[in-house]
């Protein structure tokens, strides 16, 4: 997308994944020993990935998958497993490169293409299903909607993404995130509310032949998201 504020936030977060925090993430994705609170961000993102993972098909033979915002790549190898084509991409080369270095030796019948980059890139092509796990929380509301809207463009059955869901805990964290110097700072999460972002998704004249389906709220410590299920028509 071309908008300013979306295009200064995805820099952000690319700064934040690759350079600042790379090491810490491949910790918390790992079997590594984390420290209480990281333990139950662990917790959470794995539940999350497991409710994710459970509302795309078991066989998923024949199927192409985009993974948007892979990470270190445990849902890429989840799907590939099930026979998915999987198209991994993230904005953290460094994230990604860790994803390639844990790739089990085997994946069964499926594939896994990792790339760094840019999820919205129209030339990845068009996809039977996107999973996009907390891929669009640092984003202004309308920003993540128009964001998710690109994806549906190239989607043919389902989006499964997550968002941040408003709530007491979350809006003060960031008003206190926001207090701290700008140098200092992860990219902040942007809470909305769910019926917020299901009115704005309702709303965007590119799809009409989009429905909401299931939810699902995850929290665990200082982990809280909200799991999401977008089918086509």
């Amino acid at each position: 997308m071309d908008n300013a504020s979306y295009q200064n936030r995805r820099g952000e977060v690319e700064h934040y994944f690759d350079r600042t925090a790379a090491q810490t993430w491949a910790r918390l994705t790992s079997d590594a020993p984390v420290s209480g609170v990281r333990a139950t961000v662990r917790a959470g993102r794995d539940r999350m990935r497991t409710t994710l993972l459970s509302w795309l098909p078991q066989d998923l033979r024949g199927r192409r998958v985009l993974d948007a915002g892979c990470g270190t790549g445990a849902a890429s190898i989840e799907l590939a497993r099930r026979g998915a084509d999987v198209l991994a991409i993230d904005l953290s080369p460094t994230l990604v490169g860790f994803a390639r270095e844990r790739l089990p030796e085997s994946l069964g019948p499926g594939s896994i293409d990792f790339r760094s980059g840019d999820m919205l890139d129209a030339a990845l092509g068009r996809f039977d299903h996107v999973i996009a796990m907390d891929s669009v929380i640092h984003y202004d509301a309308p920003d993540a909607v128009q964001a998710l809207a690109r994806l549906a463009e190239r989607t043919s059955t389902s989006m499964v993404f997550t968002f941040a869901p408003r709530t007491a805990l979350l809006a003060l964290m960031f008003a206190v995130g926001r207090a701290f110097p700008r140098g200092d700072r992860r990219p902040s999460i942007v809470p909305v509310a769910p019926e917020k972002l299901r009115a704005l998704m309702a709303a965007h004249p590119d799809l009409g032949d989009w429905q909401w389906g299931r939810s699902e709220r995850v929290s665990s410590g200082f982990y809280t998201s909200q799991a999401t299920e977008w089918r086509r028509t």
